[in-house]
């Protein structure tokens, strides 16, 4: 082999010297091979006989460089401790192909090894090292480049967040006939500064609603940030600790910048990690104020009589998936079960849980890499049978990247199981005053034509059921070519895609309604199980669609979106 190092591998070994950290020295010198973390990992488990999903197989890899260029026994004796240099690009390739590939840092071999090895933290420090010479998977970029220049990981600009937070507080209004129930924004001097993770605006507002209606009814004095709201962080997933210390001050600086109290920390793993335990390191930065998961203040508000919950509410048995990041590197086991059994009849656990619970496969942002996607999925097994067992119907966790990951999986295996969080079973499970109740339901969608277009029966049942209910005039479609056909014959004002069907896909037949001047103005929703092909809407010359939702997709998520899309009040009136 050539001796000749290629610019980006020079870079690499240039700035492992300044990455390595007395913690990271320790567990690349500690690892004496025992064994003890390899039926740890789920991919080992899934990939029976192959030994590169082996957590020790895979630090060697990292290993070999550290000895080669830091530790002073490869410098002497580098054949006997297997000392090997970066030369070549084809060789970062490799190597992200594992630290990106093959793990998601969840940290389950770490808390097993006997010698203290953290696999996780060594291996986050390697995907830093690829990002800096620019080798990293493509979703990734993309991510990093969001969070860096918008401000936030799903890159929703400041208007359409607004926006959502308004249409949002109308919805509440006009569900409990009560003006007063407000979601504040950027209100001064509060006790708490609410801040979330960036999927809840773009895929899931009704969590931004539950909170809402949570914290209305237990009387909290409360805000939003309109800058710095986005507590979730890549810098924890790509190891760029320049990233991550940026992320964290936004959001430390918009909590200072309204005098908040306390910050609280809507559920996710990463984000409650990052924001919480390590962004005040990579920020180098202390708060002067107090921060907490939303799970914890949940809790409070019933121990402290704020609000009541009635069980009987949430009658179907749930089990619970422990997020790696709130578990193993955060402790936050016992107040979910705590709330779990206030607020369910029937809750169930999984085995096993905790601490040693497996992750969901979307950790460590592996749901923004799909080039890795078949890998992950055929990993799920594990997580898939641990569900199975249970015999739930729904699977509660505190974590959006779970939320994502476990859809997926069950999905994939087809399970009969459905995903929730626990803000959302709280908010169903409250016990609001009478003269706050709604009023009768009315059929807000009358007048209206919608154009459904899936390959799958039963979801065309189950759509086209609810939007006429509400109203709706529903037509049906079941590829893409039949939607271009009855777009141009009917003329509806609103067209939902599912993205994969037969003939063109709901891509192509998204691009064609944009560009033909006739279908142009019909207002498109995608409704797709396979939110990995977000890129065959979003990477398209036009101008993007007016929603967009993964599947599984609750009736009052999807009425709330038609309403929004097509500026229907919760009354049936215009907005």
């Amino acid at each position: 082999m050539s001796n000749k190092r290629s610019y980006k591998c020079e870079k690499v070994i240039e700035r492992l010297h300044k990455k390595v950290s007395r913690q990271i020295l320790g567990s690349l010198e500690a690892c004496v091979h025992c064994g003890m973390c390899t039926d740890q990992c789920h991919y080992v488990l899934a990939n029976p006989g192959d030994v590169s999903y082996m957590p020790s197989y895979k630090a060697d890899k990292l290993r070999k460089l550290f000895k080669a260029h830091i530790d002073w026994t490869g410098k002497k004796f580098p054949w006997w401790v297997s000392a090997r240099s970066l030369y070549t690009d084809d060789e970062l390739e490799e190597l992200k192909d594992t630290v990106f590939g093959k793990c998601t840092n969840c940290r389950r071999c770490s808390i097993n090894c006997p010698m203290g090895v953290d696999m996780a933290t060594f291996n986050r420090m390697a995907r830093g090292l690829l990002v800096s010479v620019g080798v990293m998977p493509q979703g990734v970029a993309v991510v990093a480049k969001d969070q860096w220049e918008i401000g936030n990981q799903m890159g929703v600009l400041k208007e359409d967040f607004l926006d959502t937070l308004q249409w949002m507080q109308e919805e509440l209004q006009s569900e409990y006939d009560d003006p007063s129930i407000k979601i504040p924004i950027d209100k001064m001097d509060c006790d708490v500064v609410y801040s979330i993770n960036p999927r809840e605006a773009k895929y899931d507002p009704r969590t931004i609603a539950d909170a809402a209606k949570i914290f209305h009814f237990a009387g909290e004095n409360w805000t939003m940030a309109s800058e710095g709201w986005d507590m979730t962080n890549f810098g924890l997933f790509n190891g760029d600790d320049e990233l991550g210390g940026a992320v964290a001050r936004r959001c430390y600086e918009a909590t200072e910048n309204l005098r908040g109290k306390k910050l609280v920390i809507s559920e996710c793993g990463h984000g409650y990690r990052s924001t919480r335990c390590e962004g005040q390191n990579w920020g180098q930065k202390d708060v002067n104020f107090k921060m907490e998961s939303s799970v914890i203040s949940m809790l409070r508000y019933i121990k402290e009589g704020k609000i009541k919950v009635d069980k009987t509410k949430n009658p179907e048995p749930v089990t619970f998936h422990d997020s790696c990041n709130n578990a193993r590197s955060c402790g936050l086991t016992e107040e979910p079960r705590e709330l779990l059994n206030m607020v369910c009849m029937d809750f169930r656990e999984m085995y096993p849980n905790r601490a040693e619970n497996f992750c969901c496969t979307g950790g460590g942002g592996a749901m923004s890499m799909s080039e890795y996607t078949p890998r992950r999925l055929k990993s799920a097994i594990i997580k898939a049978n641990q569900l199975k067992e249970t015999g739930a119907k729904t699977v509660v966790t505190s974590c959006h990247n779970c939320v994502d990951g476990l859809s997926d999986l069950i999905r994939h295996y087809k399970l009969d199981m459905k995903v929730t969080q626990l803000v959302n079973l709280v908010a169903n499970a409250l016990v609001v005053p009478e003269k706050r109740k709604a009023a009768a339901e009315v059929a807000t969608l009358v007048g209206y034509k919608i154009l459904l277009a899936d390959d799958e029966a039963d979801t065309l049942a189950f759509f086209s059921t609810v939007l006429e209910d509400n109203g709706a005039t529903v037509i049906l479609a079941r590829d893409g070519d039949e939607a271009l056909a009855l777009a141009r014959k009917e003329k509806p004002n609103l067209i939902t895609l599912d993205l994969s069907m037969p003939g063109k896909d709901g891509g192509e037949v998204f691009e064609i309604l944009r560009k033909d001047p006739e279908l142009s103005a019909i207002k498109v929703c995608i409704i797709t199980g396979k939110p990995e092909l977000r890129r065959l809407i979003y990477d398209r010359p036009v101008t993007p669609p007016e929603g967009y939702l993964n599947k599984p997709v609750a009736n009052e998520e999807l009425i709330l979106n038609m309403h929004k899309i097509l500026g229907v009040a919760h009354d049936g009136k215009k907005k």
